[in-house]
């Protein structure tokens, strides 16, 4: 078992989904987290009460993750509550569900995908990187489609492709200070964000496009998560870890 005892993590995006798993699966390794959120207050409210009982360190804050002033602040906050934020993870982001074609693709809906997903990635590594210390883990929640493209999301597609390039380039700059960062690439995952697909036989057309004929679970993407933050993983940076069935190599 993966243990982090005494650990601090920060999630983004993380009242939910993917986020959510992340939160609890670090406190089941007794990491003390932090996590942010855009507006999900209930979540929010209920997943600290269970990381609490656990007995674990926790908080959580509430913005705009898109915006430079917000992702300082929840680093920041994180150090008035902890000595220091040993691990970050990237996870906020957005899937416009209706696709698009490009040619009649909206300049607010780029601006707004590419707002969420690539300024606020750029925001949060920023201020990561700027206080993790020596042997400290940066990760981030890129896609499939950030491989091979993805028709009807190609504003989606660029930012986690830009993502990955992001990811290697900071995995060369900070390897001097022994810290890794990699992302992981999931696909179809059965979280709220994806129910319109899923509706009217979606999840059945989805799932048997897989080579392992099922749809990812929130923890099973933050299992590799987990792994990747731990001693474990220490000589791996630079790296996209593939969480999608094989659904990669599917076109």
């Amino acid at each position: 078992m993966i243990k982090l005892d005494g650990k601090t993590v920060l999630v983004t995006g993380g009242s939910r989904g993917i986020g959510a798993a992340c939160v609890r699966l670090f406190a089941e390794a007794g990491a003390n987290v932090g996590f942010a959120y855009r507006s999900r207050l209930a979540e929010a409210d209920a997943l600290k009460y269970d990381i609490a009982a656990m007995g674990r360190g926790v908080f959580s804050f509430q913005g705009d993750l898109s915006t430079r002033e917000a992702n300082d602040e929840f680093v920041n906050a994180a150090l008035c509550v902890f000595p220091q934020v040993d691990i970050f993870v990237g996870n906020s982001g957005y899937w416009p569900p209706n696709p698009e074609p490009v040619e009649s693709l909206a300049d607010d809906r780029w601006r707004s995908t590419m707002a969420t997903n690539l300024d606020g990635m750029f925001y949060a590594a920023r201020a990561a990187a700027r206080v993790l210390p020596t042997g400290g883990r940066l990760i981030f929640v890129a896609s499939t489609a950030g491989q091979r493209g993805e028709a009807g999301h190609a504003d989606y597609a660029a930012s986690k492709g830009a993502m990955i390039s992001f990811v290697k380039s900071m995995a060369v700059e900070l390897g001097a200070r022994d810290i890794t960062v990699n992302c992981v690439a999931p696909g179809w995952v059965d979280t709220e964000a994806v129910s319109l697909p899923m509706s009217d036989g979606g999840r059945t057309r989805i799932e048997s496009a897989i080579p392992l004929k099922r749809i990812a679970s929130a923890t099973d993407i933050a299992g590799p998560i987990l792994f990747l933050a731990s001693p474990l993983a220490r000589h791996i940076t630079g790296e996209v870890l593939n969480v999608n069935g094989g659904s990669v190599l599917c076109g």
